[in-house]
């Protein structure tokens, strides 16, 4: 069990998109879970079952596709695509249809869960439309309260009458048709969509447009992490020369053996990792550029550039080793 536990860890943890998903499937999950957990009272009033019904049927599921977009990576990697200026990189729409495609999709699932489970569960649509239901046709009563107090069982009038349950029956009945019939069409449409998108869509096209997506939110994780890793030796700079101001000061403070020890190897691995950024006004001027003018997509001056090779020879002039 924790080996298919770890399988699917990493599954999710392979990619942003994998991530993704894995959050959509804990949202549908949390709204099922949600719907279980709450205890839905009808009012039983003409007025207000309808509005009420309707609420719990609607409200939950917009409050969850907000929330989706809210936690997909793609809603900010779209918009920051979106809204960028040009720079040395023109921009792909192909790309921020293709992220705004995804994003909408994994935001919808939860919603539609939640939708699904009040309509096949029936209690909500009960509570909503029983009034609406033509009570000739169980019996000869015609009062509009009697309706409305379908859904509350407990009530005085329909102790020892089957009245209540012949019209449950019959609403829960066109709830879960209704239910059904949506799952039926979102599993057709999803496959109509599979078969015939290739026959209208140049695949090549949509490879290209999934890749230049994927590297945005790569090219963007990368870079936040190279900005903590810069940020975290910048602080550490700063915290060493203040101590080594304050023990040049005149307070003539002896040489923290700490900072003595390791001072070297700081100023040889900081160094590489500050890449010359070294003032406020570099770091500054550093973001202002990778926001307003992106890198263009050409990385062939640092991919071809010269390499040292190593090549270790013995004393007869034979080769041991080389990375030629």
């Amino acid at each position: 069990v924790m080996e298919r536990l770890k399988l699917v860890l990493q599954y999710f943890q392979s990619n942003s998109e994998s991530i993704s998903n894995g959050i959509c499937i804990i949202l549908a999950l949390v709204s099922v879970k949600l719907y279980t957990s709450f205890d839905f009272n009808c009012p039983c009033l003409p007025q207000y079952n309808k509005l009420y019904s309707l609420g719990v049927m609607i409200v939950p599921p917009i409050i969850l596709f907000f929330l989706g977009i809210l936690v997909n990576r793609h809603t900010g990697v779209m918009m920051d695509e979106w809204m960028r200026p040009i720079g040395n990189r023109s921009k792909n729409p192909a790309v921020v249809k293709y992220l705004f495609s995804a994003m909408i999709q994994r935001a919808l699932l939860a919603p539609m869960v939640w939708i699904l489970v009040t309509l096949l569960d029936g209690k909500i649509f009960i509570c909503a439309f029983s009034v609406s239901v033509d009570p000739t046709l169980f019996s000869g009563l015609d009062v509009l309260k009697i309706m409305a107090k379908v859904p509350c069982k407990e009530d005085v009038i329909f102790r020892n009458s089957s009245f209540r349950k012949a019209v449950s029956r019959y609403v829960r009945c066109h709830s879960q048709a209704i239910g059904w019939s949506i799952l039926l069409f979102l599993i057709v449409l999803g496959a109509l969509g599979r078969l015939i998108k290739p026959c209208f869509d140049d695949h090549a096209t949509f490879l290209q447009t999934r890749y230049w997506s994927n590297y945005l939110d790569v090219e963007q994780k990368l870079f936040d992490e190279t900005c903590v890793l810069h940020a975290r030796d910048f602080a550490r700079k700063c915290v060493v020369q203040f101590f080594e101001d304050v023990r040049e000061d005149s307070l003539r403070l002896p040489h923290p053996v700490f900072f003595s020890k390791f001072r070297e190897e700081w100023d040889d691995e900081e160094e590489e990792q500050l890449h010359g950024i070294t003032k406020q006004e570099q770091v500054d001027q550093l973001l202002n550029k990778w926001y307003y003018s992106k890198p263009e997509l050409d990385v062939s001056r640092i991919a071809y550039r010269p390499r040292p090779c190593v090549t270790w020879e013995n004393h007869e002039g034979k080769t041991l080793y080389s990375d030629v």
